[in-house]
């Protein structure tokens, strides 16, 4: 499998899952260029040094996938002086507001009977899926923007994982790095480091027990299969990823060309 090239990371107090995506070759033997596009997690918790890295990357632009909910639980992103923030929702605050709720605060009988036996994967994959099909408006505005003037970018969402990776991913499929990859950037956030923290509204053992954890796990991973199930969407919606730019998206051949100029070394 492709890996990415290597690189310092920061050590951010309170930004998870940060990274720069640069270093992700493309099929035509380039390479998204470093400085150009980064992910994380959301930005709300930001410490002062923290905010101070992020004002050094000479960001335009911060996309931020969450919805009202994500922001009323965590908070509103860390302000950054010259940097335009955008908030695009891919997700509705009304859907799975009570699984959340569950997540939080569900006893294990309730936990067991929601997420068990596969039940909780099979919802992630199925919501790769539908961010897909239902939010080609939204990716499409990402990459027509990411194309005029919006780089260095940054893309967050709560965890920097499900939904900040797969706009990501579109927009690294849009500029033709490898779908390995893809995946791989995508697996990085599994990384003990990078990984989300699960909250429970009760602090006791109980509440997160090994057999609690092993029932939210899929929820918190990212997983290979997950951003499958988005590829698979593509190619069994729009016939593969070019018809998926151009139909799904709107996004016009010499945008992608402004795209790779943008981007890629």
């Amino acid at each position: 499998m492709t890996q990415q090239v290597p690189s310092t990371e920061p050590e951010l107090a309170g930004v998870r899952n940060f990274r720069d995506v640069g270093g992700l070759p493309t099929v035509d033997g380039r390479r998204v260029r470093p400085g150009r596009l980064f992910r994380s997690g959301h930005l709300a918790h930001a410490t002062e040094a923290d905010a101070v890295f992020l004002g050094s990357l000479g960001l335009h632009t911060i996309f931020d996938f969450r919805n009202a909910a994500d922001q009323r639980l965590e908070g509103p992103d860390v302000a950054l002086p010259g940097v335009r923030n955008v908030n695009l929702p891919l997700t509705d605050p009304a859907d799975g507001a009570e699984f959340w709720k569950m997540v939080r605060d569900g006893e294990l009988d309730q936990l067991r009977s929601v997420l068990a036996d596969g039940k909780a994967a099979d919802r992630m994959s199925t919501s790769y899926r539908a961010i897909i099909k239902q939010r080609t408006a939204e990716h499409g505005q990402v990459l027509h923007a990411l194309a005029e003037d919006s780089v260095p970018a940054l893309m967050h969402c709560a965890a920097g994982k499900d939904r900040a990776g797969l706009s990501i991913a579109v927009t690294l499929l849009a500029v033709g790095v490898e779908r390995d990859a893809i995946e791989a950037d995508y697996l990085e956030s599994n990384a003990a480091h990078r990984r989300y923290r699960v909250h429970r509204t009760d602090d006791s053992p109980n509440a997160m027990s090994p057999e609690v954890m092993e029932l939210l796990s899929p929820l918190f991973d990212a997983r290979a299969e997950y951003l499958a199930a988005a590829f698979e969407t593509i190619d069994e919606t729009w016939g593969g990823v070019d018809s998926y730019l151009a139909e799904g998206l709107k996004v016009t051949p010499a945008t992608r060309e402004r795209l790779r100029e943008r981007l890629l070394d």
